[in-house]
């Protein structure tokens, strides 16, 4: 984590999810933790990079997704320059099939 997310409001929240073992536990704490509209960004968000790592192009991502090309590039960004834990959740997922 970066130097100015590393405060102890932020370790209880990573130590919270950390604690979820279902994936109904999971929803039902992030529809109390955040808006509707914060867990669409972040759902869409993922797919994007699923559709990045899978090698699409940002027209057919961003048709296929709605996302703005920003969110696409943002995404892409992270996936490349970020701090891996788009990478991690990717290649977890994809071992888990």
């Amino acid at each position: 984590m970066k130097n100015n997310l590393q405060d102890e409001n932020m370790q209880n929240l990573m130590r919270a999810i950390l604690t979820l073992e279902t994936e109904e536990e999971c929803m039902r704490f992030l529809r109390d933790l955040c808006t509707v509209s914060e867990l669409k960004s972040m759902s869409q968000r993922l797919e994007v990079a699923m559709k990045l790592r899978s090698g699409a192009v940002y027209t057919d991502i961003a048709a296929a997704t709605g996302a703005s090309t920003a969110t696409i590039s943002r995404v892409s960004r992270s996936l490349s320059y970020g701090e891996n834990g788009y990478n991690t959740v990717l290649e977890r997922l994809d071992s888990a099939k």
